[in-house]
């Protein structure tokens, strides 16, 4: 008997040895299943991301290295500076102790910003002086050497001769300082001085009274005018401005704006105008508001020009037409700095203006403050003010001890 083959599916799956029960019906073929499919790997190029990992959070204690950062950070920062502590000053509330004030303060006020402003002038002059004499007798030679220290200062040659012969006559042959020549250089600087030191007066009896300003370029006339209107004002007079610099637009501004400080009225015209015909209109208007003050600005002019000089007479001649007797007074303003020049300045406008009275302005400029004494000897006109600054404080009555003390470079 012929051993029957297994079947396809114990061939398949394989199988023991017992054979199959007995088939009643034909077989039918089963399929095989599908191979199963190999998973394809990703490209080369592409990387799978990584999971992400959970943060642990921060560390229930500071690391130890951390600690020591922050120390070392903290070392190298400075220490804060304490804050200063503030004393609280009681304020005074006995009016006495508020008001009270010394009666001459005003005075040693000027007298310190005289000095001050003249101390470019008394250091050059004193230190000179010290240098000449050095406590040994006085004798011809130290007599010339000071004598030319002097002029060089700009006193005059009539100063400096007057100041030596003194010490010739009191001093020679003996023991002589630098303190000594000083005191006699204050004394002889006053003797010259003392004459000319006098105030500008008001006549109540001219209204208005007058005041015509003149000098050079850059004397400082706009500003003098602004400065005397202001101290006027504070006297109780009703002060006019007249804007005659009409060459200059900035000093018809700068003397309308004085005229706003003083509540003073302006007279003005357009840069260019006739300067005597605004001054005509001047005197008329300020002799119908009945003004007690009228004071005239006019253009600078160097005193070598001679038609400049010319225009300046017609301005005299045409306010003469309004008020015979004026102009009450002419004050030319004199810049210390120009030195000698100044000597030159005052002879001319003297004789083509009639100067009557000296205003010396920017003696806080220089070294030169001298040349006062110079004008003074020579020509014998009044003073009526110096100015050592640019505050109206800084224009006072012209005063010769003062003057002289502070040029000698006294305390």
């Amino acid at each position: 008997m012929t051993d029957k083959k297994p079947g396809f599916f114990k061939r398949l799956f394989g199988g023991g040895d017992t054979p199959a029960p007995p088939e009643t019906r034909p077989e039918t073929p089963v399929p095989a299943p599908d191979p199963v499919k190999p998973t394809p790997e990703p490209p080369p190029d592409i990387v799978p991301e990584p999971e992400p990992v959970p943060f642990p959070g921060p560390p229930e204690t500071t690391p130890d290295y951390v600690e020591d950062i922050e120390d070392a950070a903290a070392a190298q920062q400075p220490e804060p500076e304490p804050e200063p502590e503030v004393e609280t000053i009681p304020v005074a509330v006995d009016p006495p102790a508020v008001v009270e004030v010394p009666v001459e303060a005003p005075r040693q006020g000027w007298f310190a910003r005289l000095a001050t402003g003249l101390k470019r002038s008394s250091d050059q002059l004193t230190g000179s002086i010290t240098s000449v004499f050095t406590k040994r007798k006085l004798d011809a030679a130290t007599l010339d050497e000071l004598e030319d220290v002097l002029i060089q200062a700009d006193l005059g040659i009539e100063t400096a001769m007057a100041i030596t012969e003194t010490l010739r006559r009191d001093r020679f042959d003996r023991d002589v300082s630098g303190e000594d020549v000083r005191a006699v250089l204050a004394t002889e600087v006053e003797k010259v001085l003392g004459p000319v030191a006098l105030p500008l007066e008001i006549d109540p009896a001219q209204k208005p009274f007058i005041i015509l300003m003149i000098g050079v370029n850059g004397s400082g006339k706009t500003t003098t005018i602004g400065k005397l209107a202001q101290k006027f004002a504070a006297e109780g007079k009703s002060v006019m401005l007249a804007a005659g610099d009409t060459f200059r637009a900035a000093a018809i501004e700068q003397l309308q704006i004085w005229g706003q400080r003083t509540n003073a009225p302006v007279i003005s015209r357009p840069a260019g105008a006739d300067a005597s015909g605004l001054a005509f209109d001047a005197v008329t208007q300020a002799k119908a508001e009945g003004r007690d003050i009228l004071i005239i600005d006019t253009a600078g002019r160097l005193q070598n020009r001679d038609e400049l000089m010319n225009e300046l007479e017609k301005i005299i001649r045409v306010i003469k037409k309004v008020d015979p007797s004026a102009p009450h007074a002419t004050l030319l303003t004199l810049d210390a700095t120009t030195g000698q020049n100044a000597l030159k300045q005052v002879e001319i406008f003297e004789k083509r203006a009639g100067v009557t009275g000296l205003v010396m302005t920017k003696l806080d400029g220089t070294a030169r403050g001298g040349i006062l004494v110079a004008i003074a000897r020579k020509f014998g006109l009044p003073v009526h003010f110096i100015g050592v600054g640019e505050s109206v404080g800084d224009l006072e009555p012209f005063t010769a001890s003062d003057f002289a003390r502070a040029i000698a470079g006294g305390e």
